[in-house]
């Protein structure tokens, strides 16, 4: 049973980091290039997802719940790339 576990934990990682990355490298690409043109809005360009917020009020305290994921191409690729790496030091 602990393999399995390890396994899904190592492909939520690989899911994370490849769109935390990508969605840097895409963000900085973005800036780096000239405003208007094609190739930018490629990388810009990216779709949200969102879920909550959802508050929970207890009589002792409340919180409050939610995320959003911004994905865009390099987030895409970002993962594969960390998966790659991963798969090669791992």
């Amino acid at each position: 049973m602990a393999p399995r576990r390890r396994q899904l934990a190592v492909v939520a990682l690989i899911i994370f980091l490849g769109i935390v990355v990508g969605t840097v490298v895409g963000e900085v690409i973005g800036i780096l290039l000239p405003e208007g043109k094609t190739i930018r809005d490629v990388f810009v360009n990216s779709t949200s997802f969102h879920v909550g917020p959802v508050h929970l009020d207890l009589v002792v305290f409340s919180f409050t719940l939610g995320f959003s994921l911004k994905v865009n191409l390099m987030s895409v690729i970002g993962v594969f790339v960390v998966a790659l790496l991963l798969r090669w030091v791992w």
